[in-house]
């Protein structure tokens, strides 16, 4: 099978159960963090892959279990991020990692024990009667501990998750999250549609990071077809990219700063963040363009008065952005709610194998956009913004140092735009094979594992969001910290629910 993973390096290696384990042991030898664990059935047995990131790029392990073979070596142990993803694949798939947690993750008694959905034979979707049984949280036992459970239904448009706080008084000792809740079965769906019409749907995945998702997408169909985006093209995207970074981090640091009860904080990165929205409706279309970034390039180009609404814009942005920067950071009240709280150490966020905006936050300063590799970033020296802190400030802090890196970036991508076409020649011929799309979203590493057939049809596709990895660090997060602090370590995390259930 041809493997091919634009923009940076890709090691594969085809390997049986031992190979497996070996391959993970020298990952966690070189401080690479997993990626994505993930598996697809071929008709004659489970290919169970697994992607790690790493200093020299991606390492790409393929184990191919025998037909009728259901076990295959866990790798939690080394990997504790693995954990959750292996319980996924076991409830999509049936194939069980050995030693792992037994307990259902994202099936919630919506299809029958013994029924996976990305079996080849799986045929339609089962009924289930009755009512769904007891989730078994792990109890916590000791004179004066109680329980506190939380959702999965939340007040206002927030998404479903359910959260299981062991308490002594307000202190939490611990937390267990319950998550799919929101699985939408796109790996499913997606399997069999053509590839262009593909796209549509990956974009609109995870809304929040809508761009990223369709960039990692349309690189991997790009890398089956092997056609490069022409320059301009190119910079489009990672203007769509930054705005995309720049308003999720205006509408975190409104959210978490109200959590912290400063209520002027919200109400005016709100209108920044509207602000910004509108003027992506004017000039992309969509205030959210899900629909912008298609294989070949881009859809829509910019004109002078664009380029010009834009750079205005940036620079409104900016003023405010360091005039609201202060007023935060000389609050003290602010201040003294976000130091010390919900915070993970480096050796701790290292350990969990967290990766993106929270862990370079915890002393992890991994950034795809510092890569050498990855245009057009490679020629705008880009900015990793990081903290060793690991609390609320550091994460308050990295959103702020990303938010004004952000707007610098976007006036050297407008200033710099290159002439020429927007987009190249497309349709064009693709090759069967799997090409991995690998995109640094707002809150991380954004992966699509995009493998396609002879007629161009995806045979399975894997959309991957950052959060898998860092929802197990949440729950280290609350620890001795108060339950009334939930809401603000939980916001200024903001992982996706929608996301991780895709």
């Amino acid at each position: 099978m041809r493997v091919m993973a634009p923009d940076i390096a890709l090691r594969q290696a085809s390997v049986d159960a031992n190979g497996w384990i070996s391959f993970a042991k020298s990952m966690a030898a070189q401080s690479s963090r997993l990626l994505a664990l993930w598996g697809h059935d071929t008709g004659t047995g489970i290919d169970v892959r697994a992607c790690w990131l790493g200093a020299a790029g991606l390492d790409l392990a393929c184990l191919l279990l025998a037909p009728g073979a259901q076990q295959y070596p866990g790798l939690h142990e080394l990997f504790p991020a693995a954990a959750r993803m292996q319980r996924g694949l076991r409830d999509m798939l049936g194939v069980h990692a050995i030693g792992m947690d037994a307990r259902p993750w994202l099936r919630h008694d919506a299809w029958p024990d013994g029924w996976y959905p990305l079996r080849i034979d799986a045929g339609s979707v089962p009924t289930v009667d009755g009512v769904a049984a007891p989730y078994p949280f792990v109890a916590v036992d000791g004179e004066g501990v109680h329980e506190i459970p939380v959702g999965p239904v939340h007040a206002g448009v927030i998404e479903p998750g359910q959260f299981r706080f062991s308490v002594i008084g307000e202190k939490v000792l611990r937390l267990e999250q319950r998550l799919g809740f929101t699985h939408k079965g796109l790996a499913r769906r997606l399997r069999g549609m053509s590839a262009v019409e593909g796209r549509k749907l990956a974009a609109r995945a995870s809304g929040d990071n809508a761009v990223a998702l369709s960039w990692a997408y349309c690189r991997a169909l790009e890398a089956l077809a092997g056609v490069d985006p022409p320059p301009r093209g190119v910079h489009l995207r990672a203007l769509l990219l930054e705005r995309e970074r720049l308003a999720n981090h205006l509408g975190d640091l409104g959210a978490i700063a109200n959590d912290a009860g400063f209520g002027f904080a919200l109400a005016q990165f709100s209108r920044l963040k509207e602000d910004l929205l509108r003027r992506n409706a004017q000039v992309f279309g969509a205030r959210y363009p899900m629909d912008v970034v298609q294989p070949g390039g881009v859809c829509v180009d910019l004109d002078v008065a664009a380029r010009d609404m834009l750079r205005h814009q940036g620079g409104v942005l900016a003023s405010e952005l360091a005039r609201l920067r202060d007023i935060v950071d000389q609050h003290e009240g602010v201040q003294d709610r976000f130091r010390t709280t919900g915070r993970v150490p480096a050796d701790l966020a290292s350990r969990l194998g967290m990766l993106g905006l929270v862990a370079r936050a915890s002393g992890q300063a991994g950034d795809l956009r510092a890569l050498p590799t990855w245009a057009p970033y490679a020629s705008l020296g880009v900015r990793v913004a990081a903290s060793s802190d690991g609390d609320v400030a550091a994460r308050v802090s990295v959103r702020f140092d990303e938010a004004e890196e952000s707007l610098r970036l976007c006036r050297l991508l407008l200033d710099g735009l290159p002439p020429g076409p927007v987009s190249g020649p497309w349709p064009a011929p693709v090759a069967p094979g799997l090409a991995l799309g690998l995109v640094e979203g707002w809150r991380g590493p954004t992966l699509v594992a995009l493998q396609l057939g002879a007629d161009a049809c995806i045979v399975s596709c894997h959309l991957h969001d950052v959060s898998w990895q860092n929802w197990p660090a949440l729950e280290w997060a609350v620890i001795n910290d108060i339950v009334p602090d939930f809401p603000l370590i939980n916001k200024s995390f903001n992982l996706s629910y929608s996301g991780h259930d895709l």
